[in-house]
């Protein structure tokens, strides 16, 4: 009779997470309430699946799995990208950048994470290329050539960080529906373009609008001509703020056909969604704009804060404006290992929808204290900032870095997860990666 072969708890974790957590707690964890949880038992096993011991136990929250046990996917190349993106599914292409390859100043346009909801399109002939304003609060309909925007406007560049309204979806329980990102739905590059006001100035913007749209050429996955993809809008200050864009390069080069390429909206700070690509119509609407992934429950979420599992009325969710203050460890890599005599650096990327990030700070004891980092300045508004430390541990074992980053209006990332909503939206809990010390 042969014997059962044993998994490892680190192998389960990323086979089937749920036995997982019944092995190691004796029952399927529920939402963090509380701390100081761990027995001698559930110690022992952790030990074990870490390979060594962890160091400030008694402040690991209750139902989190260890950074080091986390199951990243596997890597996949893509047209245009580099290999290392994590591709959540091909039809649409949706693929996210680990927080390692986000290290970089501005991210490459190789390494800029994909959020589609169609498919591209095929043939694209820059010199035929169009843009089209119009709608009921434009003072007339007017359309302009990629040549005559880039001749007829002001050309500006500015650093602006887009982020998916789902990233870190994947963290809420009970699941939400939609591309299950982790950390990598974000990258902050340099896009080129004109402002999108100076071009609604030039059209003539009525008194009474209130939303400003767009209309991409993108294909719609039933193949059904004419079938609009996505449409989403922002209000009309949003259009008219200096950094929001119709931009056709990003870091000095074409847009990728992946995120865009040739004619994009831009807008920092709000959900890239937002963000329209592949740009062929502008409509500056007299109400709150009314196209696909607009209404319903789409990038909404409860007006009010709900119980984890509530289903909420769709009058009773409100539009996604204004992204959460966020930042994201990008080195080093998690699962690292360093000598006990080390320092270890560490160097990351902080963003906001406020004026700016007034702190990004550190914990290596589960957020029980914490110390402040090293940050950068940003460039312009809406792009993110650059921060470091450099980190002593008081003896071996496994330790788990923490990030936390608090804007100029006082708001601060949440340890652990935030109020939970039926999409998934808006998680931005702290980043954490897995360090072992010998």
């Amino acid at each position: 009779m042969s014997k059962k072969k044993k998994i490892g708890l680190h192998e389960l974790y990323s086979k089937d997470p749920i036995e997982a957590d019944k092995q190691l707690w004796g029952r399927t964890t529920d939402p963090v309430t509380r701390r100081g949880f761990l027995q001698k038992g559930a110690l022992t096993a952790l030990g074990l699946a870490l390979g060594s011991n962890m160091v400030f136990a008694e402040h690991f929250p209750a139902g989190m799995i260890p950074a080091g046990l986390a199951h990243t996917g596997q890597p996949f190349s893509l047209p245009g990208k580099r290999a290392g993106l994590t591709v959540l599914n091909d039809k649409p292409i949706n693929a996210e950048t680990p927080p390692h390859l986000l290290d970089d100043a501005l991210t490459p346009n190789d390494l800029f994470f994909v959020r589609n909801n169609g498919i591209p399109p095929e043939s694209i002939d820059v010199s035929q290329w169009t843009l089209t304003i119009e709608g009921e609060s434009a003072a007339k309909t007017k359309s302009y050539t990629l040549a005559e925007l880039k001749s007829k406007f002001e050309n500006v560049t500015y650093n602006l960080t887009l982020e998916c309204g789902g990233n870190g979806r994947k963290e809420f329980n009970p699941p939400a529906k939609g591309n299950q990102w982790s950390t990598g739905a974000v990258g902050c590059a340099a896009w080129t373009g004109v402002r999108l006001k100076d071009v609604l100035k030039d059209v003539g913007v009525k008194p009474n609008a209130i939303y400003v749209a767009y209309y991409g050429q993108d294909t719609h996955l039933s193949g059904k001509a004419g079938k609009v993809v996505i449409s989403r809008g922002v209000p009309i200050a949003k259009a008219m703020e200096d950094e929001s864009l119709i931009a056709w390069a990003m870091n000095g080069q074409n847009i990728p056909v992946l995120n865009g390429y040739p004619l994009r909206l831009v807008f920092g700070g709000f959900p890239a969604s937002c963000s329209g690509k592949w740009l062929s119509k502008i409509v500056v609407r007299d109400q709150v704009h009314d196209g696909p992934k607009m209404t319903g429950q789409s990038y909404r979420v409860p007006c009010k804060p709900v119980a984890p599992g509530t289903k909420v009325p769709d009058d009773e969710m409100c539009i996604i404006e204004k992204m959460p203050v966020k930042s994201l460890i990008t080195f080093p890599k998690t699962g690292a290992s360093i000598k006990l005599a080390q320092k270890l650096p560490i160097r990351g990327k902080a963003w906001t929808s406020a004026a700016k990030v007034a702190k990004v700070e550190y914990s290596i004891d589960f957020g029980s204290t914490w110390q402040p980092c090293t940050l950068q300045g940003a460039q312009n508004r809406f792009s993110w900032q650059a921060f470091s430390a450099s980190i002593t541990f008081p003896q071996t074992g496994y330790y788990e870095v923490w990030a936390r980053a608090t804007d100029a209006e006082g708001a601060a990332q949440p340890m652990l997860l935030p109020g939970w909503n039926p999409r998934g939206y808006l998680n931005n809990a702290c980043h954490r990666i897995a360090i072992k010390v010998s």
